[in-house]
């Protein structure tokens, strides 16, 4: 009896570390090696779960899920966005990588994106804003989060909002392009995620950004269901 509750207890802390992994936001998720955490930990998670619990089939279902929780898919229609984002942003200062957990992200400094203390989007930044409307539009499984940042002049109560705002503003213009709305999250991270110190006019610069990340969810794969044969009673 004592085995088993061993057993238990340490599957149940393994499935809430990985569901905590989930709930990351998307710049946490990049930090934290999402592929790893996703279908290769899930899987070799799994794995462990089963030879704990004596049945490699709970194992193998409970890896699959883990996996589709922890990382995104990257299709072909991912890879051919990111050819068609770098592309467009070429001679800019935007990046276009694929992040570790299969996230195509575009970080969008402010000689491209806003000016100091303001949230509208400047003219540069719509030509880089159709690109991605149009592969959104061809992948229409593909969903975005744009997460806004300031650098470190003046305090909370107006870098906060503002960082927000400037996400809210790229949202709003790639909706108004066709785009539904309810594909695309913002979040702000207001002076508090700078790339390089704030030591500089030309350091600020580079912290007031915006940050597009674009996503393909993983199909979640449903276990199959056995049914239990019957065997005939010995007597």
């Amino acid at each position: 009896m004592k085995i088993l509750t061993n057993k238990l207890i340490l599957i149940i802390i393994m499935l809430v570390a990985l569901v905590g992994c989930a709930g990351m936001t998307p710049s946490q998720q990049n930090t934290a090696q999402g592929t790893a955490v996703g279908t290769g930990l899930g899987a070799a998670t799994g794995a462990a779960i089963g030879a704990l619990a004596g049945d490699a089939g709970i194992g193998a279902a409970i890896g699959a899920g883990v996996g589709a929780v922890g990382g995104y898919a990257w299709s072909s229609r991912m890879e051919e966005q990111k050819r068609q984002m770098q592309q467009a942003t070429a001679g800019t200062d935007i990046q276009v990588t694929q992040t570790a957990n299969n996230q195509l992200k575009m970080n969008i400094p402010s000689d491209i994106s806003f000016d100091s203390g303001r949230a509208e989007i400047k003219p540069e930044m719509y030509p880089v804003l159709n690109s991605l409307v149009a592969g959104l539009m061809s992948n229409p499984n593909a969903q975005a989060s744009i997460v806004g940042h300031t650098d470190n002049t003046g305090n909370d109560a107006i870098n906060n909002p503002l960082s927000v705002n400037r996400a809210a503003n790229t949202r709003n213009y790639i909706v108004s392009q066709g785009i539904q709305s309810n594909r695309i999250r913002i979040d702000g991270r207001g002076s508090y995620e700078p790339e390089v110190p704030n030591d500089s006019p030309m350091n600020r610069a580079i912290n007031r950004r915006v940050e597009v990340f674009v996503f393909e969810p993983q199909q979640q794969q449903q276990p199959q269901y056995q049914q239990p044969q019957y065997q005939q009673p010995r007597y």
